[in-house]
């Protein structure tokens, strides 16, 4: 296993870190815990959740994810060779659920509370905002149009004091963000800058090959402003898998079951997908470990979050961490990118 360090600490985690959100509902308690066996006998140190998970978001599994990686806690004794990372969710027609008052004072502090509770420990390593509460562009929308409708006032300041009261109790080291814009993720670093509250270290938005929407203006904010992007569905749901294109998807495979999330399987999406799979083929790689190397290698890339619905799955992914990309490789793939830019943003 290859480490860095989280931006700003000195945390030390795997570059490869353990996604979760398929447990409690594609994955049992007991595949979870297996997942979470074989992961860390292979050097990973960095698992990821979220109080939502498992996704997609229903009440009728709401916190399910938390509550497994709890239960192995306890069962493993663990918690001290894992740096943990959760979320609180914003709020959304799927999240009615959970609570309706996004990231006051009082959600921030509920929501906290009872991650420690369901994961079985007195202090989460990295707290995530989920999304943000403003209306902007996210999932499979490209570009950014006002919204006149948008109620949403601006709080980061609000916020982040929250959050620092929450640190000063020991009750959350590090804080982070996902699904962030540019502007949303500089007006959390320059509140954080003029009032000396937490910084936020991390940002964890989505990335593949079919999705390096991040390179535009996030990568330079990422570089400049010393944030680590937090690489979420590298694999694009399983379709830089292949299994699609080659008809090998299970019945129980994350698209067959879940089609709203269709922007991973667009023509364009398929089309480009079919590119990369000819030039890992053409190098011997599997697709996968070619997609998950390319986004382990990048620069602004703090760790890659990976997620599997069984072992061999997992075993692959993770050994990716020591492929390495040739130059022709390299410029293959940007040459189809180039062609077929981000057609599942």
């Amino acid at each position: 296993m290859k480490y860095t360090i989280l931006p700003n600490t000195d945390i030390k985690v795997s570059k490869i870190c353990l996604g979760t959100m398929t447990w409690g509902n594609q994955n049992t308690q007991e595949e979870g815990f297996s997942q979470m066996d074989l992961a860390l006998d292979k050097g990973v140190n960095f698992f990821d959740c979220a109080e939502l998970y498992p996704v997609p978001a229903e009440e009728k599994t709401y916190a399910a994810t938390e509550r497994i990686i709890g239960n192995w806690f306890a069962k493993s004794g663990n918690r001290d060779k894992v740096v943990l990372a959760t979320k609180i969710a914003g709020t959304g027609d799927y999240t009615a659920h959970i609570r309706t008052n996004g990231f006051s004072k009082d959600a921030l502090n509920e929501a906290v509370e009872n991650s420690l509770k369901r994961l079985k420990t007195d202090y989460i390593d990295l707290y995530q905002l989920h999304w943000p509460e403003r209306n902007t562009n996210t999932f499979g929308t490209r570009d950014y149009t006002p919204d006149t409708d948008d109620q949403w006032e601006d709080n980061f300041n609000e916020i982040l004091h929250s959050l620092d009261a929450i640190v000063k109790s020991g009750k959350i080291r590090q804080v982070g963000i996902s699904n962030e814009k540019a502007w949303g993720t500089m007006r959390y670093l320059e509140e954080s800058k003029q009032h000396s509250l937490p910084r936020m270290i991390t940002i964890q938005n989505a990335y593949s090959l079919i999705n390096r929407v991040f390179e535009g203006d996030m990568a330079e904010v990422a570089h400049r402003e010393n944030i680590g992007l937090l690489a979420y569905s590298p694999m694009a749901f399983g379709v830089l898998s292949g299994k699609y294109i080659k008809g090998t998807a299970a019945d129980d495979a994350r698209l067959k079951l879940f089609p709203r999330f269709s922007r991973y399987n667009s023509a364009q999406a398929t089309e480009a997908t079919k590119r990369y799979l000819k030039i890992a083929e053409d190098n011997n790689l599997s697709l996968a470990q070619m997609a998950l190397a390319f986004v382990n290698e990048r620069p602004f890339i703090t760790s890659n979050i990976i997620g599997a619905t069984n072992l061999s799955q997992l075993t692959e992914n993770i050994e990716s961490i020591n492929i390495s990309l040739s130059d022709e490789v390299m410029k293959a793939i940007n040459a189809v990118h180039a062609e077929i830019p981000n057609p599942a943003p």
